[in-house]
C-alpha cells in the first residue's frame, strides 16, 4: 500500500544556512514492498536526482516510515529527491540492502520515474550499506556520502569476537559477572527471543569492571580488569558497555538468523595474538566456518569496485563503536581519485559526533565535485566547513593520520 501526503520540507536546514522565504509543499510517498518499508519526498523543484538515505544499526524489526535523515530538508531544498528504506531484517542487514535499496529505486521510478542520477548516504551501517549500494546496486550511482561508516564491512565482526572473548577470558570467572553466549552470540533460536536486555548485560559488565562508578568507588580488581580490556581492544571507556551490547546480541543475530549464518560460524580469532599473556593463555580459541565466512564477506566486505562514483566519507576520531580505522581499510581499496577522507579531531570519544556544519561541509564538498569541481581535499572539506561555522563548530583536521585497520583488529 502507497500513501500520499504533502509536506512543508527543508526548513532545518535553511536556518543553518541563514537562509529566508516560503518553501514549498513536497509529495511523500510511504509503504511497504516485500518486508521493507519505504519513505520518499520528491520536491517540487525536483532537479531530476534521487538521494538514498542508510540507516544505522537497528536491533528492532523493520518499521513504517524509515527516517530520511538530518540532511534531508537541505536536500529538498536544494532540488533532490530523498528516499529511504526500513530494510527488510534488523541488525547487520547486509544480507538483503542490495535487493532492498534496488527496489525502493524501483517503487521510486513507478511513482516518479527514473532519476537521472542516484547518490547514496547513511552513517554508522549505513555507510557500509553505502559502499555496497555503489558496487552492487543496479543504478546509476554517481556519488556516495558515508559517513562514521563500517566500511570495512564483515571485518567489523573479527574486533565483535574479539572484544566479547577478551570480556570473556577477564570476567568470565568473576561472580556475577559471567554472560551466555560466548562466540556465538546467546543459544539458539538466538536474538530476540534468547537476547540479553541491555541493564543485564550492563550489570555484568559494571560488576566486573566497575565501568558505570565513578573511579573513586571502583575496587582495585575492577580497575585492573577494566585497564586489562582496554588495552588489549584499544577501547574507549565510555562504550565498553555499549560495545558489549553489540557484540552479545549483535553476535546472536547474525550467527543464528536464518535469513544470515543459520547457525553457521563466521567469526572466529584462532592465531590472533592478543599481546598481553594473561588474556593469550585463557582467552578462547574459536575457528570460524569457511563457508560460513564466504557467506558473511559476501554480505558484506567491500572489494574498491566503484567504477566512476564519487565519495567523501567523513569519520570522528574517537568514535568508540566504529573505530576510525575503518577509513583506512576502505582508502586501501577504493582508488584514490574516486575518495576524498576527512577526520574531525574531536576531544573525547563519540559514535558519529558531529556537529551539523561538519555534516553539511561534506555534502557540498561531495555536491560541488558532482558538479564538475575538482576532488576536495580534507582542506576544502574543512574550509567549506568555516564558510558555514565557526572553527569550534568545525573540527576537520586535514594533518590527521589515520591508522591501520590491522593494528587496532588483527587479521585471521
Amino acid at each position: 500500500m502507497i500513501r500520499f501526503t504533502r509536506i512543508a520540507g527543508a526548513v532545518a536546514a535553511l536556518f543553518v544556512f541563514g537562509i529566508a522565504g516560503a518553501v514549498s509543499a513536497d509529495t511523500t510517498i510511504t509503504g511497504e514492498k516485500l518486508g521493507a518499508f519505504f519513505q520518499i519526498t520528491v520536491p517540487t523543484n525536483w532537479n531530476g536526482d534521487l538521494v538514498i538515505n542508510n540507516h544505522g544499526f537497528d536491533f528492532n524489526p523493520p518499521a513504517p516510515n524509515p527516517g530520511l535523515g538530518g540532511l534531508a530538508p537541505l536536500m529538498l531544498s536544494e532540488g533532490y529527491a530523498v528516499a529511504a528504506s526500513s530494510y527488510s531484517n534488523c541488525c547487520w542487514t547486509l544480507f538483503s540492502t542490495q535487493q532492498d535499496i534496488n527496489r525502493l529505486i524501483g517503487v521510486f521510478e513507478a511513482n516518479f520515474g527514473a532519476p537521472n542520477n542516484v547518490i547514496l548516504h547513511g552513517a554508522s551501517l549505513g555507510g557500509i550499506v553505502t559502499a555496497q549500494g555503489i558496487e552492487k546496486v543496479g543504478a546509476n550511482v554517481v556519488g556516495a556520502y558515508p559517513i562514521c561508516g563500517a566500511l570495512s564491512g564483515s571485518r567489523s565482526w573479527d574486533g565483535a569476537i574479539d572484544l566479547r572473548l577478551v570480556y570473556d577470558a577477564v570476567c568470565g570467572s568473576v561472580t556475577g559477572a559471567a554472560l551466555p553466549g560466548g562466540a556465538t552470540g546467546l543459544p539458539a533460536p538466538g536474538f530476540p527471543a534468547g537476547g540479553l536486555s541491555v541493564p543485564a548485560i550492563a550489570g555484568a559488565v559494571n560488576t566486573c569492571t566497575g565501568v558505570l562508578l565513578p573511579p573513586a568507588l571502583r575496587t582495585p580488581a575492577q580497575q585492573a580488569r577494566l585497564d586489562l580490556i582496554k588495552s588489549v581492544t584499544q577501547l574507549p571507556e565510555n562504550f565498553i558497555v555499549t560495545d558489549m551490547v553489540f557484540v552479545t546480541n549483535g553476535l546472536s543475530n547474525l550467527i543464528w538468523a536464518p535469513d544470515k549464518l543459520a547457525g553457521g560460524q563466521g567469526v572466529g580469532n584462532v592465531g590472533v595474538t592478543y599481546n598481553d599473556p594473561t588474556v593469550d593463555a585463557a582467552i578462547q580459541r574459536v575457528a570460524y566456518d569457511n563457508q560460513a565466512r564466504k557467506r558473511l564477506e559476501k554480505n558484506y566486505t567491500p572489494n574498491g569496485d566503484v567504477g566512476a562514483t564519487k565519495i567523501v566519507s567523513i569519520h570522528t576520531d574517537g568514535d568508540g563503536l566504529v573505530i576510525i580505522e575503518n577509513e583506512e581499510d576502505y582508502a586501501d581499496k577504493v582508488p584514490a581519485a574516486n575518495l576524498s577522507t576527512a577526520v574531525v579531531d574531536e576531544a573525547g570519544n563519540t559514535h558519529c559526533g558531529f556537529t551539523a556544519q561538519e555534516t553539511i561541509a561534506g555534502w557540498e564538498s561531495l555536491r560541488g565535485w558532482l558538479a564538475g569541481g575538482p576532488q576536495p581535499t580534507a582542506t576544502d572539506i574543512r574550509n567549506t566547513c568555516l564558510s558555514i561555522g565557526t572553527a569550534a563548530q568545525c573540527r576537520f583536521n586535514p594533518a590527521y593520520v589515520i591508522g591501520e585497520f590491522d593494528s587496532r583488529i588483527p587479521p585471521r
